[in-house]
C-alpha cells in the first residue's frame, strides 16, 4: 500500500511506477462509503476491448459500418423534422 498526499486543489499523484505498471493515465475513483477504490482505466477503452470480445463479435465490421452509414441520411431527416 502506498500513501499519497492530496493537494489543496484536491489532486493526488499516482506514482510513476504504478502508472507504468498499469499502463494508464486515468483512474476512476469510487466512493464506497467507508473507503475509496481507485482502479486503472484503459487509455484506449476500445482498444482494450479488442481481443476480449473477439469470440462474441464478428471481426469483419465492414458490413456493420456500411449499414450505419446507409442509415445516416434517414437519421438526419428525422432530426430535421423534429426541430
Amino acid at each position: 500500500m502506498r500513501e499519497v498526499r492530496i493537494t489543496r486543489g484536491g489532486q493526488i499523484s499516482v506514482p510513476a511506477a504504478v502508472r507504468r505498471r498499469w499502463n494508464t493515465s486515468q483512474v476512476p475513483i469510487d466512493d464506497q462509503g467507508d473507503r475509496l477504490a481507485i482502479e486503472p482505466a484503459a487509455n484506449d477503452p476500445i482498444g482494450a476491448l479488442r481481443g476480449s470480445l473477439k469470440d462474441r463479435v464478428d471481426p469483419d465490421t465492414h458490413e456493420l459500418r456500411a449499414g450505419a452509414r446507409a442509415d445516416e441520411p434517414a437519421a438526419d431527416t428525422r432530426r430535421r423534422t423534429r426541430s
